[in-house]
C-alpha cells in the first residue's frame, strides 16, 4: 500500500459523507464524524476545495460538494440508464420537429443538460447550450417543467431567498411567490415555456418525465428562434409531451393521474 492511499481514502470518505448530507457541514463535524485528525483534516479540505470537489460556504462556515463532484456524477448519468432510454426518444423528437432538442435534469437549483441533438439541416440548429452545461433552473423550460412537480417545501429549499434568483437577461421570476405562480400555471397547462430568459431571441418549450416512484426525473425541451419555427408551436408542445410520455413508459414511471391526457 502506498503512503498516499490513506489520504485518498479519507478524501473519498469526505465526498461520500457530504453527498449524504442535506446541506453544508462544518469542518469540526466532518472530522469528528469521520475520525479524521484535526492536523490533517483542514489540509485535506483545502486540497478538495482547490480542486473544486468541495466548496466552502463562508456565511455558514461549512463545506458542501463542489462543481467537480457534480461533474463526476453527471458523467455517470450521461452513460446511465436514463441516457440509454432517452437518447432514441430524443433523436425521434428532433427528426419530428427539426429543432435543437435537449434532455435535462435538476441538479440543485440548476438544470443540467445530459443530452443534445441537432437537426440535420445545420442552418436550423440552435446551439445555446451543450452536454454537461448547467443553467438556472427557474429560467429554463426544462428546469421549470421539473420544478412544477416538486413539493413546495423542496422548491422553497432550492430558492431560500431573493439572492437565489439570478438572471441572465434581466427577466424571469425574481422571488419565490412569483416563481410559484409561474410553476402553477405551467403545471396546469402540462408544459413549460421560456422566451429570451437564457438567450434573447430564443424560445424553448419543455415537458417532464416521471420515474417509477412518481418523481419528476427529467425533461425534454425544444429550442427555436422566436421569429419562427419550421414546426408550428402547437406541434412543438405536442412533440415534447409525447417524448416525455415515452420516457416515462420506458422507466416504468408513474405520472400524476391523467397527466398525459391533459
Amino acid at each position: 500500500m502506498s503512503s498516499t492511499s490513506p489520504a485518498v481514502g479519507r478524501a473519498l470518505d469526505v465526498l461520500l459523507y457530504l453527498a449524504g448530507r442535506p446541506g453544508p457541514v462544518s469542518a469540526a463535524a466532518i472530522m469528528r464524524d469521520l475520525g479524521i485528525p484535526r492536523s490533517s483534516g483542514y489540509h485535506l479540505l483545502d486540497v478538495l476545495t482547490e480542486r473544486g470537489f468541495v466548496v466552502y460556504a463562508a456565511d455558514q462556515r461549512a463545506y458542501g460538494l463542489g462543481v467537480a463532484a457534480f461533474e463526476v456524477g453527471s458523467a455517470y448519468l450521461r452513460h446511465g440508464p436514463l441516457e440509454l432510454r432517452a437518447r432514441p426518444i430524443l433523436k425521434k423528437l428532433v427528426a419530428q420537429v427539426y429543432e435543437t432538442s435537449h434532455l435535462g435534469i435538476l441538479h440543485g437549483a440548476e438544470t443540467l443538460y445530459l443530452l443534445r441533438e441537432l437537426p440535420t439541416a445545420m442552418h436550423m440548429a440552435v446551439t445555446v447550450t451543450g452536454i454537461g452545461v448547467r443553467m438556472p433552473a427557474h429560467l429554463t423550460a426544462s428546469g421549470r417543467a421539473i420544478l412544477a412537480h416538486l413539493p413546495a417545501a423542496q422548491v422553497r429549499g432550492l430558492f431560500p431567498s431573493t439572492r437565489a434568483f439570478v438572471n441572465r437577461t434581466g427577466e424571469g421570476p425574481a422571488s419565490l411567490p412569483e416563481l410559484r405562480r409561474v410553476l402553477q400555471a405551467e403545471r396546469n397547462q402540462g408544459w413549460a415555456e421560456e422566451v429570451g430568459l437564457i438567450t434573447p431571441g430564443l424560445r424553448s418549450v419543455a415537458a417532464c418525465a416521471f420515474d417509477h416512484t412518481g418523481y419528476p426525473c427529467a425533461a425534454f425541451s425544444v429550442t427555436h428562434r422566436v421569429e419562427g419555427s419550421r414546426t408550428p408551436a402547437t406541434e412543438l408542445v405536442r412533440a415534447v409531451r409525447s417524448a416525455a410520455q415515452q420516457l416515462t413508459w420506458a422507466l416504468s414511471g408513474r405520472p400524476p393521474d391523467g397527466w398525459f391526457a391533459t
